[in-house]
């Protein structure tokens, strides 16, 4: 299946939006207004609202953020952020141990010996 990504958003074609639909529903997710659109796309404005509004018809709502969310509900669009939480998960559950990785010590134990070897110094100069 056919993806378009915009932003930190992608949306799945063929799940019922044409292509122009699908990116000027994956704009509104990511907050833009029409004008914003039409500048991104290269399209009149009056395009934009011609497109959101057959969307929105497709889906079945009255407004932007239920279009939305309604495409989110049908899974035709997605955060990448939620894409991106799935890879690291199914890193996590594969088991592979990354050789390259390593935990940090605490840092406390080398803090303390330089702090003991300034007061030997200290000592030294005065005496």
């Amino acid at each position: 299946m056919e993806t378009i990504t915009e932003g930190s958003w992608i949306g799945r074609l063929g799940l019922g939006l044409a292509p122009r639909e699908l990116q000027c529903v994956l704009a509104v997710a990511q907050g833009m207004t029409a004008k914003e659109i039409a500048k991104l796309l290269g399209i009149a404005p009056g395009t934009v609202e011609k497109r959101l509004s057959a969307a929105m018809f497709k889906l079945g709502v009255l407004r932007r953020t239920a279009m939305v969310a309604e495409a989110m509900k049908r899974q035709i669009i997605s955060p990448l952020c939620i894409v991106l939480a799935g890879l690291i998960a199914m890193h996590a559950v594969t088991g592979d141990a990354d050789p390259m990785r390593r935990d940090r010590r605490v840092p406390e134990r080398r803090i303390a010996q330089v702090r003991i070897i300034r007061k030997a110094e200290s000592f030294d100069l005065h005496a």
